[in-house]
């Protein structure tokens, strides 16, 4: 069933009398769903930062080092696995390593005091990629540049590779690659077989408290969601809306700003901090959902949470309202949960981001592919995505297959289905921010059809900086 934002004309028809039809019920029941969440991994529970990465990192090695041995194997034979301190000039082996990409222009806390020594400071990029990145593969030991054909462009710091080639004798240094591999897509449970058509929507960005905002089209979607909306076939459509997914960035980045305590208060028209009432509206929003749906809400890069990833939940008491409603889901980002059986995975974006401000590609539907391929959500974690110095594990490795799996807060909504050599279908789904595009998306879970809803309104932003009120 693909949800239609054009009424029936016998329905519009209906509404102008005040006779009900015999055939039309009044009364609509939501589809009802289980759901289960698996993120314990992500909850931080000690809070130690005296730690260095270089655990984490260790550990990343060690449990992408199976998969890939078996990988490797599948693909190359009988070839030998060296370590790189086992090199063997001119001889033709498999390397497994950690990429290390070596950029000139990547941010450096030593260049940014470069004042000191009467240097130019280093300037704001949107990308930090230049031809003269070198990429460098590193085991437990030792680290070696590698050339050939693992290509710079696509690559990133953090993935785990195996690469077939030879260091020769008169390149002493450089390890030649003429092939190479990432591990094996995990093992995915199947999909079940549900009965009738049941829809999950997600969406992301709203931005509260920025000039972006959307509040007209917020209401036209929480009123979608809770069947006030449209015709009686539309209404059905949405009574098969079992839950919600809002993935990150509620709250804008201009309520992120630290000097508002410090402002004078002439100055400002709001004495208070913006996400203030950005928060207070974000609740105010949620009640009127988890009233008659459930909701997952995942935290984002400028929401009232911790920084780092994994971002742990909403506290309690910035949502009072909608907390009161065990429907409403407070989660971490990323965000494992499960939706009558089906697996579903997904971060609030800030991956994907990272990885496209230190690579050439352009797609970032691909580079969330990427993600699943290399079988870790978030690999420039924590070289330049801010992470916790976990020890122990890396809970960010893909150790089961989703049937969905999604980044918010993206440009554009993209979907596709990737399938991997084992069967395993997988949809993927970048979600647009709603300030920007004013779009959720929903999916089918019984056929995983992806289809975006898009509300628009003629009403124009408003620039509240043209003419400032001042505080008497």
């Amino acid at each position: 069933m693909i949800y239609s934002a054009t009424p029936l004309v016998e329905n519009v028809q209906s509404f102008m009398t005040t006779d009900t039809p015999a055939n039309v019920t009044s009364n609509l029941n939501r589809v009802a769903s289980q759901v289960q969440y698996k993120n314990d991994r992500f909850i931080v529970k000690d809070r130690s930062f005296n730690r260095q990465f270089a655990h984490l990192y260790a550990e990343r090695l060690m449990t992408m080092r199976k998969r890939l041995t078996k990988a490797a194997t599948e693909k190359w034979g009988s070839t030998p696995i060296r370590k790189l301190h086992e090199l063997v000039n001119d001889e033709r082996c498999i390397v497994i390593g950690t990429v290390f990409k070596h950029m000139e222009l990547r941010p450096n806390i030593l260049k940014e005091v470069s004042e000191e020594h009467n240097l130019m400071p280093q300037p704001v990029r949107s990308r930090y990629t230049d031809t003269k990145d070198k990429l460098i593969i590193e085991d437990e030991l030792q680290r070696i540049f590698v050339v050939g054909d693992l290509k710079c462009e696509t690559s990133v710091t953090g993935v785990v590779v195996a690469v077939l080639g030879k260091e020769p004798e008169d390149d002493k240094g450089k390890f030649h690659v003429e092939d190479y591999c990432y591990q094996q897509l995990p093992p995915q449970v199947p999909r079940p077989l549900l009965e009738q058509d049941k829809f999950i929507l997600f969406v992301s960005g709203f931005e509260l408290g920025g000039r972006e905002e959307r509040p007209f089209q917020m209401q036209l979607l929480a009123d979608l969601i809770c069947g006030q909306l449209g015709d009686m076939d539309q209404q059905e459509a949405t009574a098969a809306i079992c839950h919600v997914v809002v993935a990150g960035n509620s709250l804008s980045e201009s309520t992120q700003d630290r000097d508002t305590l410090t402002k004078a208060k002439y100055l400002s028209k709001k004495t208070s901090a913006g996400s203030v009432e950005a928060v207070k509206t974000l609740d105010e929003f949620l009640a009127q959902l988890v009233t008659s749906v459930d909701v997952t809400i995942l935290p984002g890069e400028f929401d009232p949470t911790n920084f780092s990833l994994p971002q742990q939940p909403f506290h309690q008491c910035m949502l009072p309202v909608s907390s009161r409603y065990n429907t409403l889901h407070r989660q971490t980002n990323p965000c494992d949960l499960t939706v009558e059986g089906l697996r579903i995975m997904g971060t609030a974006g800030q991956p994907v981001e990272d990885i496209y401000r230190f690579s050439e590609m352009e797609d970032r539907l691909a580079m969330l592919e990427n993600t699943l391929v290399w079988g870790h959500t978030a690999p420039t974690a924590p070289d330049t995505l801010a992470c916790y110095p976990f020890v122990k594990e890396d809970p960010f490795i893909l150790s089961e297959c989703p049937h969905i799996y999604f980044a918010g807060c993206q440009q554009e909504y993209k979907s596709k289905i990737f399938k991997g050599a084992s069967g395993q279908e997988v949809l993927l789904l970048t979600v647009p921010r709603f300030s920007q595009s004013g779009t959720a998306v929903l999916v089918n879970l019984k056929s995983l059809e992806a289809q975006p809803i898009s509300f628009y309104s003629h009403f124009p932003i408003v620039d509240e900086s043209v003419s400032p009120e001042v505080d008497k």
